[in-house]
């Protein structure tokens, strides 16, 4: 009997190289996410969002928590160039020891990077590079037609909520910034009394919600946008890979990739869209709504003639 077109690409593995560290991994994944079968699938996500677990696991447990058999995880590591499980998790144990490394462990290793001693120059030329990378690679990528999709909710929504946090906190309080200048209302969902929840509970379907998240995914955020997503508003998700589980939750949603230098990651491409999406609601409600814009948000809808 013929195999389909998904089990031979499951079952072809001959000639892969295996990916090297983390981020190489997750672009190994989201290339091969749509030849692989429903299983490896389910095994790939649940590897993507639970990293921690996959590094410190055994191949029993981890099948037992993603819901799949643990030939299911053998098969995957074969699918994507490793010989066995052992090797596909050794990525993952190199992803935690470097994120357990302290800060002045990295910072030795950049100043060990060096040979005539410019500890500044090699660290300050790292970081440029890397958010050069990010912005390029932004750049190169960006789904234009996505990104205007995700600027027509956005323009429509009564209020927006901002969900971010840890790395990507950064992220929504710019937006915030940019929101308020704009007379735009938008919520952070980031309050010191911890009532964020009841907040929640005041979205509707005529609100948008922007959640910004990346591996290995906050889990306050992601239950806000599982919260946000259960009252029907929808979600405009900024996110590093297609097998986020944010991504499965999202009205629309882009990708966001950035570079690192010794293991700090930059936050360039992430701001870049932060900055830009506040501005690109505000011009499309005024060349949308010219005349009742702030009768039908309740809301002056200025000219974006820059934010101070």
């Amino acid at each position: 009997m013929k195999k389909s077109a998904r089990a031979k690409a499951a079952s072809n593995t001959a000639g892969l190289a295996p990916p090297l560290d983390f981020d190489a991994l997750r672009q190994s994944i989201a290339r091969a996410q749509s030849a692989l079968p429903r299983r490896l699938t389910q095994a790939a996500e649940y590897a993507l969002a639970h990293p921690d677990e996959i590094a410190l696991g055994t191949a029993a447990s981890i099948a037992s928590a993603a819901e799949v058999q643990p030939s299911t995880l053998v098969r995957l590591a074969h699918q994507l160039g490793f010989g066995g499980f052992s090797e596909f998790q050794s990525v993952f144990r190199d992803r935690l020891r470097l994120r357990a490394a302290t800060y002045d462990e990295r910072l030795r290793r950049i100043e060990q990077g060096t040979t005539d001693g410019s500890y500044e120059d090699a660290l300050l030329n790292g970081f440029l590079t890397a958010a050069r990378q990010s912005i390029e690679r932004l750049s190169e990528t960006i789904d234009v037609a996505a990104f205007a999709r995700c600027v027509g909710v956005l323009a429509k929504a009564e209020t927006i909520y901002l969900v971010a946090r840890r790395r990507a906190y950064p992220m929504a309080a710019h937006m915030s910034y940019s929101f308020g200048k704009l007379s735009i209302r938008a919520v952070t969902l980031d309050s010191a009394n911890g009532i964020d929840q009841e907040i929640v509970t005041m979205a509707t379907a005529k609100d948008a919600a922007i959640v910004c998240s990346f591996a290995p995914y906050a889990p306050a955020s992601l239950a806000q946008a599982q919260s946000l997503s259960e009252r029907h508003v929808p979600l405009v998700v900024l996110t590093d890979s297609a097998l986020s589980p944010l991504a499965a939750m999202a009205t629309h949603w882009l990708e966001v990739s950035e570079s690192d230098f010794a293991g700090f990651r930059s936050l360039s491409a992430g701001m870049a869209l932060a900055t830009a999406l506040p501005v690109a609601v505000a011009e499309r409600r005024r060349f949308s709504f010219p005349a009742a814009g702030p009768a039908a948000h309740g809301q002056k809808i200025p000219a974006t003639r820059g934010i101070a």
